[in-house]
């Protein structure tokens, strides 16, 4: 049965295109028709070519126009307002209500262009434009670096929560860092915040955060900075094994990824990270848990992840 492209498929299609794949390759790494890659790069192209956000918003308006396009209760939009105001994207919000993702943004958009600011309750969507490094990963290499080539071919596949994959955010002048752990399967996350951005004090993180659901912990794949150059003690610590994605292939870590585009709507890159309390930061982390999630059958990130420990906590 044909499913519609999300709004995620189309990202991973932009940032695939500008990595230079083929269609072919494109389908295979999204599970989708070659035709049906055809037909999106087709139908989402604009004077500069195929953009995400421009082929989200083509999609909504030929929603919109179709046969099938029905008029919303007021009562609705409402509560539209509201989620959106707590940060839930049009998926989860069409997961709730009795009206379509597609419907969401387009009331975003008309809304934005009489001066409304529901729009500043999406994720940022603008692409960042990075420099060209020639394929060389000039941060220099980290010992006993164990490729995301030697990881298990299974993890990708999603189906057994334990993978989880890492990251560190900054803020403005690079002083401090949060950093963030995602579980692959159930996309459930853990956060804590570093003074500093050294191995020590990352890999002492990644520890105390996950150490507590050790019996869900199997594998984790990080970035290439060397803030976890320590992977070798938090692999013995845990029992488990670090992987590194490739240089400069973030759709490796697309989980971490994501969220972290979640956590930039609560603390953007201009915010100092010395502001953040813990507070705050456990309230963010929970908030995103408890959101619904279309890839879960809109159960959340925490249901999932929870009811796998559960399981654990069962058995003889």
């Amino acid at each position: 049965m044909y499913k519609h492209l999300s709004r995620e498929e189309r990202y991973q299609i932009y940032s695939l295109v500008k990595a230079q794949h083929t269609l072919t390759e494109i389908a295979r790494l999204l599970g989708r028709h070659r035709s049906t890659i055809s037909r999106e790069l087709e139908r989402g192209r604009g004077q500069r070519g195929y953009r995400a956000e421009q082929a989200c918003r083509k999609a909504s308006e030929r929603a919109q126009h179709s046969r099938n396009a029905r008029r919303i209760d007021p009562k609705v939009w409402a509560k539209v307002d509201f989620y959106l105001g707590v940060q839930w994207s049009p998926e989860q919000i069409a997961s709730q209500l009795k009206v379509s993702h597609e419907s969401v943004y387009l009331h975003v958009y008309a809304d934005k262009a009489t001066g409304g600011e529901l729009h500043k309750h999406l994720r940022s969507q603008k692409p960042r434009r990075k420099r060209h490094h020639s394929g060389h990963d000039r941060r220099g290499q980290i010992p006993h670096r164990r490729p995301i080539s030697e990881r298990p071919a299974h993890v990708e596949q999603r189906k057994q929560v334990g993978h989880w994959e890492g990251d560190t955010v900054i803020g403005a002048a690079h002083k401090q860092a949060i950093v963030t752990l995602v579980e692959r399967k159930s996309g459930y996350a853990v956060l804590a915040k570093v003074v500093n951005k050294t191995a020590d004090l990352v890999g002492q993180a990644i520890e105390t955060k996950l150490n507590p659901l050790r019996a869900r912990v199997k594998t984790l794949t990080l970035d290439n900075g060397k803030e976890f150059a320590n992977h070798l003690a938090t692999d013995q610590a845990l029992g488990i094994q670090t992987y590194f994605a490739d240089p400069y292939c973030s759709w490796q870590r697309g989980s971490n990824e994501n969220f972290n585009g979640l956590l930039r709507q609560y603390i953007p890159k201009k915010r100092r990270m010395e502001t953040v309390t813990d507070e705050e930061l456990t309230m963010i982390q929970n908030r995103i848990n408890h959101r619904p999630r279309k890839r879960l059958g809109f159960k959340t990130p925490y249901e999932v992840f929870h009811a796998s420990l559960k399981r654990v906590a069962l058995r003889p």
